[in-house]
């Protein structure tokens, strides 16, 4: 055991984060620590790693256990050094040894035959060899650049960054330092898609045990081996990734409701004999001992008042034109920076576009070109009735913190009086005198949907949504992609998050080459295509590399093609290669129609009707496993005819 809670209970203020509970980290582990927002996942990382206390119980720790800790409060944290020299800071003891070293070759020069120096040198080199010390720099390099650094940045002060990249180089640091416990508080939240597809890539080889608070459905599935789940006070504990942890959640909470159900009718029944019995003097000691009983029951939760739902309704006042927003010929850059050239494109009213791409492309630079918040050359014209609301990433941030909520919402422009404001923040959880709670005092969720309810009350036609899931947990994605798929108007948002982009995109736009390059589909497709473009690539690389050879025999050994075609061994590999074709086109139609039911299948695996009926459930997944495994062998033969038609090519010249 790396960490252990044992017994502990923890209260924040007046309120309860967890009662009696008991958690064991071992070494190895990946685990998905989850809850909905404001239960106090982040809380409990603070009692893991000693800054918070319990009231009861004990948190076990070995003296030798190492723990790497990523908070959002790190951002706190400024120098001016370079990033590669805060990465660097990892290897507090090798930095050491590296001064040791200079300054006692300095001495060793005015002093060669000083035998305790000598011995003081090769003790150093020998443990700087041990710790792998002349390695660091390309190490901190490596991390850096795989969370999205480029070569120029390396060099850059840390006080330059925004927020999400000084996050991204305190990351690096941490997973320089490979402590024996990483514990990651969305650690996603700062990461485009490339960093953390990177992320996972390297968290899976990692060797110590990982920790991770996360939104991201899609990042916890490929990270996890077991999920913590923080409900109702209580630690529960489930193996597996995030989708086994929901089935088998769906199968327990069916049997705490029936047996909340069973106890209830307990309890009634029991009410009954005391109320009828408690007055009749041969009854009344029996009556007051089961009075006793009942108050010594330990109760069961109702697992219907787990949690209210969000309730979104984005509502239009006027239907736009045809064509929202041409962009024509538009061009941005940031001193030498460019972002879009010359680019052009167009949003129609239905559109409901994902713009993604790797950090640093202009995602959200496009947004506030869009928005008409970003100076721009070239022209950017809107269509007939549009009303645009844009929530971005910085709303958070422009949030007054000395503003009650419903204070908030009055100042966004908005002419509702305080009895529709506060509907409209019932729907986002806030009710009663939670409206008056000050915006300073809020969590990263709450705030979130702070800002999203001032999006929301706008009733705008055409949404253009900057990272809209940071801060909220997955129920209320789940809910918003819910929301947004009813929603009757059209938007473009930027997100990380790919369930949440699966579920709302109908058309995918990426920044490629300083243009904007347009998807007619959804993400499975654009992903399923990318695959495509590339294996085709791959496949023309190697017809290019088979042509050119083929043109090198073809003058080294010139034959005449009448008297070749003639050749009966010439018509017959002609024959061969048809055959071989035919059948490279009847594989390509198998793989392209198992992976578009893979696709099915994944969508459905998804959806909460499914997953909650275990039966139907293992049916799709057997399913999806089978097919997984035939389109592996369909890719194998389809490589082995793809390489004798290229051979046949080749031969036949």
């Amino acid at each position: 055991m790396l960490i252990g809670l044992q017994n502990v209970t923890f209260e924040f203020g007046a309120r309860v984060i967890v009662e009696n509970a008991t958690w064991h980290i071992q070494p190895g582990e990946r685990i998905g620590l989850v809850g909905y927002n404001g239960t106090g996942k982040s809380t409990l990382l603070k009692v893991l790693v000693g800054e918070y206390t319990p009231s009861k119980g004990s948190l076990e720790k070995s003296k030798e256990t190492t723990i790497g800790y990523l908070h959002q409060d790190l951002l706190s944290f400024d120098t001016a050094d370079n990033i590669t020299q805060v990465a660097l800071s990892a290897f507090e003891r090798v930095m050491e040894l590296e001064r040791a070293i200079e300054n006692l070759g300095k001495e060793l020069e005015q002093d060669s035959e000083n035998e305790a120096l000598l011995i003081q040198y090769t003790d150093a080199l020998h443990e700087m060899d041990v710790l792998d010390g002349y390695n660091i720099h390309h190490k901190a390099e490596e991390v850096l650049h795989g969370l999205g650094f480029s070569n120029a940045d390396l060099i850059r002060p840390y006080q330059e960054f925004s927020g999400g990249w000084r996050m991204r180089v305190l990351l690096a640091k941490m997973i320089l330092q490979q402590p024996d416990v990483l514990l990651m508080d969305e650690p996603t939240n700062h990461l485009d898609l490339p960093s953390i597809e990177w992320l996972e890539k390297y968290l899976l080889h990692y060797k110590g045990s990982v920790v991770i608070v996360s939104h991201d459905k899609f990042f916890l599935n490929r990270m996890v081996n077991k999920i913590v789940e923080l409900y109702q006070q209580q630690l529960h504990i489930y193996t597996g990734d995030y989708n086994q942890y929901q089935e088998e959640k769906s199968i327990r909470i069916e049997m705490q409701q029936k047996a909340f159900e069973n106890q209830q009718d307990f309890i009634r029944q029991q009410e009954r004999f005391i109320e009828r019995f408690k007055a009749k003097a041969s009854k009344a000691a029996q009556a007051q001992s089961v009075q006793k009983r009942l108050d010594k029951l330990d109760k069961i939760e109702d697992v219907k008042l787990e949690r209210p739902d969000m309730r979104i309704n984005f509502q239009l006042e006027k239907v736009p034109g045809k064509i929202l927003v041409q962009l024509k010929n538009i061009s941005k850059r940031f001193g030498n920076i460019e972002i879009v050239k010359e680019a052009t494109a167009e949003i129609e009213r239905g559109d409901k576009i994902a713009l993604i791409g790797a950090n640093g492309k202009g995602k959200s630079t496009l947004l506030r070109v869009i928005a008409g918040a970003e100076p721009f050359e070239g022209e950017r014209e809107w269509g007939h009735n549009v009303e645009e609301s844009f929530y971005a990433q910085h709303q958070l941030e422009a949030l007054n913190l000395q503003h009650t909520i419903l204070e908030e919402l009055h100042h966004c422009g908005s002419k509702k009086n305080d009895l529709e404001l506060r509907s409209l923040l019932g729907s986002f959880l806030f009710s009663g005198d939670d409206v008056e709670k000050r915006i300073k005092v809020l969590s990263g969720g709450e705030k979130a949907r702070v800002a999203l309810a001032k999006t929301i009350v706008s009733r705008g036609n055409f949404l253009l949504l900057d990272e809209p899931t940071n801060h909220l947990d997955m129920h209320s994605v789940e809910l918003l992609a819910d929301a947004l798929n009813k929603y009757e108007g059209s938007y473009i948002l930027v997100s990380h998050d790919r369930y949440f982009i699966s579920k709302t995109a109908n058309k995918i736009w990426e920044i490629s080459d300083h243009r904007i390059k347009e998807f007619k589909g959804g993400y499975h497709e654009w992903v399923a295509w990318n695959e495509r473009m590339a294996k085709q690539n791959e496949g023309n690389a190697k017809s290019t590399a088979v042509a050119e050879k083929a043109a090198e025999i073809k003058i080294a050994t010139p034959v005449s093609s009448d008297k070749k075609e003639s050749q009966p061994a010439y018509r017959e590999k002609q024959k061969e290669l048809q055959r071989e074709k035919k059948k490279l086109q009847e594989l390509e139609a198998l793989l392209e129609k198992s992976k578009s039911r893979i696709q099915q299948l994944e969508s459905a695996m998804g959806e909460p009707e499914n997953y909650a009926v275990p039966a139907k459930f293992a049916a799709l997944e057997k399913e999806y496993s089978t097919l997984k495994k035939e389109v592996a062998e369909v890719n194998k033969q389809l490589e082995s005819v793809v390489e004798k038609v290229l051979t046949l090519e080749d031969e036949l010249g």
